[in-house]
């Protein structure tokens, strides 16, 4: 649908977005050490890994030799997990360009535990579509899809570089461009059924972000940046069309 590449929206409450760097690091090194192991290790990590709904709801079992955590934990584990790169390349910029803004609204730790959550919703409503599935379900795509709607949430107003249909550069409101977004996870769960992309792993992910940020965002960070505090590089639609002052000369000449 889209690539996102810039949203230059400013960090107000912390310093570095180290929970994100580290959740980037962590699916980066968890592909690594899948991709680079040989296909036996593969297999074996997407099977003891990966959430496998008829396993969680007793339906089957996993080979014993493959049980490499509980099936509870499989709610967060198989987020970490990746087909390709461009399926871990993909969510991991999502992570990149909303994630910092969403921490920086929650506080670290907060932050943390939204991310897990949204994962394990997903998993979960994932599971309630299919619960007889044994076809491991990976990827961070059901956390992203909460960040991303938190993001709208907090900051629909900043404007976001996307490459438009993976080629056109565009500059849009994330107002316009998250919520067709998430229009289209919709739709497509609706629409599309089965497949390689749960979409309803999509919907579960949104609808936890939605309702994560109502509680743990910081006491006093507004919701629909009502009471926004434009970044200096950032334009807003609450900018749009009042006249600005010129700036004032630089001892440096112009620049």
């Amino acid at each position: 649908m889209f690539i996102p590449l810039h949203d230059a929206n400013s960090l107000r409450h912390i310093r570095l977005q180290y929970v994100t760097l580290a959740l980037i690091a962590a699916n980066v090194l968890a592909y690594a050490m899948t991709a680079l192991a040989g296909d036996g290790f593969v297999q074996a990590a997407v099977i003891g890994l990966g959430y496998i709904p008829s396993t969680v709801f007793d339906i089957a079992e996993r080979p014993d030799e493959w049980v490499l955590v509980p099936d509870d934990l499989t709610y967060v584990t198989y987020a970490f997990l990746h087909g390709d790169i461009w399926h871990l390349g993909g969510n991991m910029l999502f992570l990149w360009v909303f994630g910092d803004n969403v921490e920086d609204a929650l506080g670290h730790v907060r932050y943390l535990v939204f991310y897990l959550a949204c994962a394990a919703v997903g998993a979960f409503v994932h599971g309630m579509a299919a619960p007889d599935s044994q076809a491991p379900l990976i990827g961070a795509s059901g956390a992203i899809a909460g960040v991303v709607t938190a993001y709208l949430m907090l900051h629909p107003r900043v404007k976001v570089w996307v490459l438009a249909l993976g080629r056109f550069p565009v500059r849009l409101p994330a107002s316009i461009l998250l919520a067709l977004w998430i229009a289209f996870q919709l739709a497509m769960m609706l629409l599309a059924g089965d497949g390689e992309i749960s979409w309803a792993a999509h919907v579960g992910g949104i609808l936890a972000g939605a309702v994560l940020v109502l509680v743990l965002r910081r006491r006093g960070v507004p919701l629909f940046d009502r009471e926004i505090v434009t970044p200096q590089a950032v334009e807003t639609a609450q900018d749009a069309g009042r006249d600005s002052a010129p700036p004032p000369a630089s001892p440096w000449g112009r620049r």
